[in-house]
């Protein structure tokens, strides 16, 4: 992993930034595709969409965020909820079209208050869910 102690967050500098992310490809709409692990564990968090801006401001600040399809803007996780995603590393895949973002979550991923959006599995019998919420979805939103 990166060395970081738990109380620091990765941070680029804007001219690395900006010659890092022309690697990247982003598809038709502008988007990469996000993978959230924890840095730690290796538990995988979520996926989310990133745009060239998302990407940039999670890099230039140690915060992740993501961009969000169905508002069309950034979403900067963790804004309304608390549950924050403090970048310890980011990886770059092979075809440069995804981005591992190994994080440190506070509290939970997912909005239906799990840690994991990655609660359910397939089984014989059908979708099975593995994990109960952490904390109620309306806790997290003030709903």
């Amino acid at each position: 992993m990166s060395g970081l102690r738990t109380d620091e967050k990765m941070v680029l500098s804007q001219e690395i930034v900006e010659h890092e992310l022309s690697r990247l490809r982003f598809d038709a709409a502008g988007l990469v595709c996000g993978i959230a692990q924890q840095y730690d564990s290796g538990e995988v968090l979520m996926v989310a969409w990133l745009n060239r801006e998302a990407l940039k401001e999670t890099l230039l600040t140690g915060l992740v965020c993501y961009y969000s399809r169905s508002r069309k803007s950034l979403w900067r996780k963790g804004e309304t909820s608390g549950q924050v995603q403090r970048l310890v590393e980011a990886r770059l895949d092979c075809d440069g079209d995804a981005v591992l973002l190994l994080v440190d979550q506070t509290g939970v991923a997912c909005h239906t208050g799990r840690r994991s959006c990655f609660y359910r599995r397939f089984s014989p019998n059908g979708l099975e869910t593995i994990s109960d919420p952490v904390i109620a979805p309306e806790a997290l939103y003030g709903r």
